[in-house]
């Protein structure tokens, strides 16, 4: 018991060192809750341009754009795109590691986001599409005020998940040197020569992260089926 305490002392008291991990969690949450901003904005955008190709054989050209963009991104490990925006496209431009890891994980979120909008406009049946152009709106006005809100509720939990797998991915913003919760953990370590505590804690944060989370989840898609009744 007395070894346990000198170690918790040496790794998260002494030099206030806790603040390593405090700060870091606060720059995963920043970077996760705007990343889950553009990945939804760009997410639904592709979505729409995909469904609609596929239901109207318009937009012919822009699909042909997020087919690659899909390909490309879901096809590559979101590290190598974290490194490749912030050493190679970001290189000679002075932006922040922070900005950086916020676009790399919005443009990958975005990708699989995408596939969910997707596939949430076409879970919906044709009938509801042809039924809006049947009282006189537009397909783009279809598309909004009835397409879209059924589609919203049907794949909410599967956006939910998302942000889950999200807040996981940024744990890799150490490799551009972004201090966040995980580099904290290794900052703490370096220091102490002592890898079991820091890392140890790193991992219950984000397990407890993970969990609220999940409920979270779990509270939407029993509120989701209970409206469905």
């Amino acid at each position: 018991m007395r070894e346990f305490q000198e170690a918790f002392y040496s790794n998260f008291i002494e030099d206030d060192r806790w603040e390593y991990i405090v700060d870091g969690l606060g720059v995963t949450l920043k970077i996760t809750f705007f990343a889950v901003i553009i990945g939804i904005v760009l997410g639904f955008l592709v979505g729409i341009i995909r469904s609609t190709y596929e239901r109207t054989g318009k937009l012919k050209i822009l699909n042909a754009i997020c087919k690659v963009y899909l390909t490309v991104i879901r096809g590559t490990p979101v590290l190598v795109q974290l490194l490749i925006i912030y050493f190679v496209i970001f290189a000679s431009a002075n932006v922040s590691k922070e900005l950086a890891a916020v676009i790399a994980f919005g443009v990958n979120s975005g990708a699989y986001v995408a596939e969910i909008c997707r596939s949430g406009i076409m879970s919906i049946d044709v009938g509801q599409l042809e039924a809006g152009r049947s009282l006189g709106f537009s397909y783009w006005k279809t598309m909004w005020y009835i397409i879209l809100p059924q589609a919203l509720k049907n794949v909410l939990p599967a956006l939910g998940n998302e942000f889950i797998v999200l807040l996981k991915e940024t744990s890799v913003s150490g490799y551009i040197a972004l201090e966040d919760l995980t580099k904290g953990g290794d900052i703490i370590r370096s220091r102490t020569y002592d890898p079991f505590l820091p890392l140890i804690a790193v991992a219950v944060i984000y397990l407890v992260m993970v969990m609220i989370f999940s409920r979270f989840v779990t509270l939407l898609e029993r509120r989701l089926k209970q409206s469905e009744r």
